[in-house]
């Protein structure tokens, strides 16, 4: 079990093809419509949303701060 406790992110990115394949996603090329976020950790894990707990495609990642409006994780690329 990888331990998240205090792991810092250090890169926000979509997710590759191999990423995807391994997954068993599939990949529609760089310029998907709906390309998957990935997480990078300072431990070495990535994170990145699924649409349920079996892993049965990506999902989107979104976020609530108490006073301020919910937000979508998204890079900067």
């Amino acid at each position: 079990m990888i331990d998240l406790i205090g792991a810092k992110i250090t890169r926000v990115r979509f997710m590759t093809k191999d990423e995807l394949e391994a997954q068993g996603w599939d990949w529609e090329g760089s310029d998907s419509i709906h390309p998957i976020v990935a997480l990078e950790l300072d431990n070495g894990a990535v994170l990145y949303p699924s649409q349920d707990e079996e892993g049965n495609g990506g999902g989107a990642l979104f976020g609530h701060k108490a006073g301020e409006s919910d937000f979508y994780v998204w890079p900067r690329e």
